[in-house]
């Protein structure tokens, strides 16, 4: 089985040329439950896991009887550092602790593959010749969308190599994610309104996808 895909110029004119894929990896029936599994495994592994609150033990203070024990008409109370004082102790607070899961790489894969299979049924994906700029500036990826018709878009740029020129000119937009094509996650491919690839990035990806394990 092969599919043929249209390959724009940085201008938005389309090249006579199709692009051919003769063993694509993204035409499979997808699974639901491999992308849910690889994007809950993928956004537990991003957290840090340093969120901490400090106990009644670790409060500072609290060594001295705020006030006697009877006698003041006030509630009872033994240390500053209580929960219900403000400035005490934390019960039950956050501690920092470990949030990382695991996939098995088959599932992994098939994530990929199912989800790069939705963005392709929808129509969400573009290919371009080629991401060369002659300059790192704002000003040519701003222009490459506008020609594209992609302004205002939530945008993955799946390149085939990532340049220091292409690393520069993306990072002020906030609209835009950076990956390299053949290690672009299930959540990468999904979290976007468009997969702008290139043709090279493009047959990477397809062979990463094929030949991962």
């Amino acid at each position: 089985m092969s599919i043929e895909l249209p390959i724009y110029r940085k201008d938005g004119s389309e090249l006579d040329q199709k692009l051919v894929i003769d063993n694509p990896a993204f035409t499979i029936e997808p699974s639901d439950h491999a992308i849910y599994l690889a994007v809950k495994t993928e956004m537990a592994n991003a957290r840090q896991g340093t969120h901490a609150t400090k106990t009644r033990a670790e409060v500072r203070g609290g060594g001295k009887k705020p006030w006697r024990q009877k006698g003041t008409g006030r509630a009872r109370a033994g240390s500053r550092r209580s929960p219900i004082w403000v400035g005490g102790g934390r019960v039950f607070g956050p501690k920092p602790h470990d949030y990382d899961l695991k996939i098995n790489r088959k599932l992994k894969k098939l994530a990929r593959q199912s989800a790069l299979t939705y963005r392709f049924q929808e129509g969400a994906v573009k290919v371009v010749e080629d991401f060369n700029l002659t300059a790192p500036k704002a000003k040519e990826i701003r222009n490459l969308l506008k020609n594209l018709g992609l302004e205002g878009k939530r945008i993955s740029i799946l390149t085939s190599e990532l340049s220091d020129e292409l690393i520069l000119a993306c990072r002020n937009f906030y609209n835009i994610l950076l990956v390299e094509a053949a290690k672009a996650s299930t959540y990468d491919i999904l979290d976007c309104e468009v997969l702008l690839i290139d043709r090279a990035g493009l047959e990477k990806l397809n062979n990463a996808l094929l030949n991962a394990n």
